[in-house]
C-alpha cells in the first residue's frame, strides 16, 4: 500500500494541467515585494525573511467548491516557518478550512496541520506526516466543500474528511462565503516541536512556491452565487456530492493509521469533558 501510494502521489504531482493564471486568480496582499507571481501568471513564490512574510488571496470569495494547488515548501532547515493553504471568512465568527505546513529541522518531516472553524470556533485539528518529500518536488493539496462535508486531500489521496453534523447541534461552515488565502510567516513560538526550535535566520530568505492554482466553485457577488445546485443538463458537479468510496475509506484509513500523528478525537488531556459528537461518529 505504501509504495502504491507513493506512486500515485509522484504521478499526480507531477501533472499538470492548463494552468490557472494567477493574475486572474489572485492578488499579492502583503509582503512588500516578498511575494511574486512567476512565468507569466503560472507561478507564484512566497519569501519570509526576518523582516516579513508574505502572502495573496483570491480576487473572488466562495460558497463550495474543490480547490487545488500545488507548492513545492520550503526546503532544508525550515524550522519555525508556516506555509499556508487555507480558505477564511472575515469578521467576528469566522469559518475557515485549513492547510499548513509547519517546518522543521533538516532530515525531520514536515508537520501537515488541518482544522475546520465554524462560527468562529476551532480545535479540530488533526496532524500528518507525509509519505514523500514535499520539498523536492511539486504535490497537489485539495479542499473539497461543499453542504455536507470537508475532504482534504493529498495528491487527490483523501487524508481527512469532516463531515457536517448540525444535526448534533455542532456547527458546519455553509453560510458565510470564504475566500483563498496562502502565506508563508514566521511562527517560532509554536510551530516546529512545540516552538522548541527557533528559525534560524541565517539560512533567509525562505521561499515556497505555489503553481497551477484551480478553483471549481460558486463565486459569490453581492450576495448572490454564480452556481445552480445542478448545471444546465441537470447533474451535480462531482465536487457537490462528493463522498468517499470504497477505495477513498481504505485510503484515508491507511493514511490515518499510518501518518497520523495527531487527533483531537483522541486527545484526552486536552478534552478532559469528553469528545465532540463527530469523534464518535463516522468518520467517513
Amino acid at each position: 500500500m505504501a509504495s502504491h501510494l507513493l506512486l500515485i502521489s509522484i504521478l499526480m504531482g507531477s501533472l499538470v494541467a492548463a494552468s490557472a493564471n494567477f493574475n486572474n486568480l489572485a492578488e499579492i496582499t502583503w509582503g512588500e515585494g516578498r511575494g511574486k507571481i512567476t512565468e507569466g501568471g503560472k507561478g507564484l513564490s512566497l519569501s519570509l525573511d526576518k523582516l516579513s512574510g508574505s502572502g495573496f488571496q483570491s480576487k473572488n470569495e466562495y460558497l463550495f467548491g474543490r480547490f487545488d494547488m500545488q507548492l513545492k515548501l520550503v526546503p532544508g532547515n525550515s524550522a519555525g516557518t508556516v506555509t499556508t493553504f487555507f480558505l477564511s471568512s472575515q469578521g467576528e465568527g469566522h469559518d475557515e478550512i485549513d492547510f499548513e505546513f509547519l517546518g522543521n529541522t533538516t532530515g525531520e518531516p514536515y508537520t501537515v496541520h488541518t482544522n475546520v472553524y465554524s462560527q468562529g470556533k476551532g480545535n479540530k485539528e488533526q496532524q500528518f506526516h507525509l509519505w514523500f518529500d514535499p520539498t523536492a518536488a511539486f504535490h497537489t493539496y485539495t479542499i473539497v466543500w461543499n453542504a455536507n462535508r470537508i475532504v482534504f486531500l493529498v495528491d487527490n489521496i483523501p487524508i481527512r474528511v469532516y463531515n457536517n453534523h448540525e444535526s448534533n447541534g455542532i456547527p458546519f461552515p455553509k453560510s458565510q462565503p470564504m475566500k483563498v488565502y496562502c502565506s508563508l510567516w514566521n511562527a517560532d513560538e509554536w510551530a516546529t516541536q512545540g516552538g522548541r526550535v527557533k528559525t534560524d535566520w541565517t539560512h533567509a530568505p525562505f521561499t515556497a512556491y505555489y503553481r497551477n492554482f484551480q478553483i471549481d466553485g460558486c463565486a459569490v457577488t453581492s450576495g448572490a452565487s454564480s452556481c445552480k445546485s445542478t448545471d444546465s443538463a441537470g447533474n451535480a458537479k462531482a465536487w457537490q456530492n462528493h463522498e468517499l468510496d470504497a477505495k477513498g475509506r481504505n485510503r484515508v484509513r491507511w493514511v490515518q493509521s499510518r501518518h497520523m500523528i495527531y487527533n483531537y478525537c483522541a486527545d484526552k488531556k486536552r478534552f478532559p469533558q469528553g469528545y465532540s459528537h463527530e469523534c464518535k461518529s463516522s468518520r467517513f
